[in-house]
């Protein structure tokens, strides 16, 4: 297998430095994963909406399904946070991805059980506090990210640029508007040691969504996506009904009772697994423009890596000066 080593291919244990970001729904089932695990990447299994027996049934089809490293994404804000947990523990994953919410809450137990442990950090502050709490490595999530890009909207070139200053010893994880070859080649150039790759996975055969969705991420462009829900949980989404709504509301300085009422009305649920795509939140970043078909899992990971070479490959070189010059 083609491998290309980084600072978090050595850390965790991978081929290559490609990572299936955890998306509830799309990867909250061990299809996806696997395939991408399977391909010298990280699968990651999203347990934000999972009910404690499908989720231990996915772990256990995890742990027999693959000899490679592979992850659960856990947002500790997520109801019966505690219980996923101790449900983890028991399990093992190899590596656990965790957001919203500090380390500390959780990382001794896992470290002990062998886990290595990443963070979710949307600026140099958090990444800070999560480097010197211990954790092994930092996924960085720079605006351009769909479902929750950082509140500042700073763009994943600058922010991991700023966090790789700031924390130069922890390996990170680039996330945000990266969806093929040469954006993984842009993130490793920066300082990172692995891109996140989510709206593209969202696009895989694998992926357990509702068909319609796949549909409107490949007819988007780079610029049909909004945030809204400001001051609520910002959220990046395709334009639709549901968020021109909520653009309306915001703009108009509406009460936040009611921007909170919209808000709520509408679930990524409602888009990802009943296919409502005009109401439901259709969360996806700014990368589905760049995405124009849905393919295998295995062959996403094929051709990242194959776009990458051939990326590197053409870059301009430094040609030494001639003796004489000045």
């Amino acid at each position: 297998m083609t491998r290309l080593r980084t600072s978090v291919t050595d850390l965790l244990g991978l081929d290559l430095p490609i990572i299936q970001a955890g998306m509830s729904w799309a990867s909250s089932s061990s299809a996806l994963p696997l395939a991408v695990s399977n391909s010298g990447g990280l699968g990651v299994v999203a347990a934000g909406p999972m009910r404690l027996p499908d989720l231990a049934r996915t772990l256990d089809e995890m742990a027999a399904g693959t000899d490679r490293p592979w992850a659960v994404n856990l947002p500790l804000y997520r109801a019966g946070a505690d219980e996923v947990i101790d449900l983890l523990l028991s399990r093992r994953p190899p590596v656990l991805i965790a957001s919203q919410g500090g380390p500390r809450r959780y990382l001794d137990r896992f470290h002990d059980v062998g886990t290595r442990c990443l963070h979710v950090v949307a600026g140099v502050s958090h990444a800070l506090k999560a480097a010197t709490a211990g954790v092994d490595g930092l996924v960085v999530v720079g605006a351009e990210a769909g479902g929750h890009p950082p509140p500042g909207m700073v763009t994943t070139q600058v922010l991991v640029r700023a966090v790789v200053s700031a924390v130069p010893s922890i390996p990170v994880i680039a996330s945000g508007g990266v969806a093929d070859g040469a954006g993984l080649a842009a993130m490793l150039a920066l300082g990172a040691g692995a891109a996140q790759f989510g709206t593209r996975f969202l696009a895989s055969s694998e992926a357990t969504v509702h068909r319609s969705y796949q549909e409107a991420v490949l007819a988007a462009g780079v610029d049909d996506t909004r945030t809204v829900g400001h001051g609520l949980g910002v959220i990046r989404s395709l334009s639709n009904d549901f968020t021109t709504r909520m653009a309306e509301l915001e703009s108009s300085g509406a009460e936040e009772s009611l921007r909170r009422k919209v808000f709520q009305a509408s679930s990524l649920k409602d888009a990802a697994l009943d296919g409502d795509v005009v109401s439901g939140k259709v969360e996806a970043g700014q990368s589905a423009g760049l995405i124009t078909e849905v393919l295998p899992a295995a062959e996403i990971v094929s051709r990242i890596t194959a776009e990458y070479a051939a990326v590197v490959s053409r870059l301009p070189r430094l040609d030494p000066a001639p003796p004489n010059a000045r």
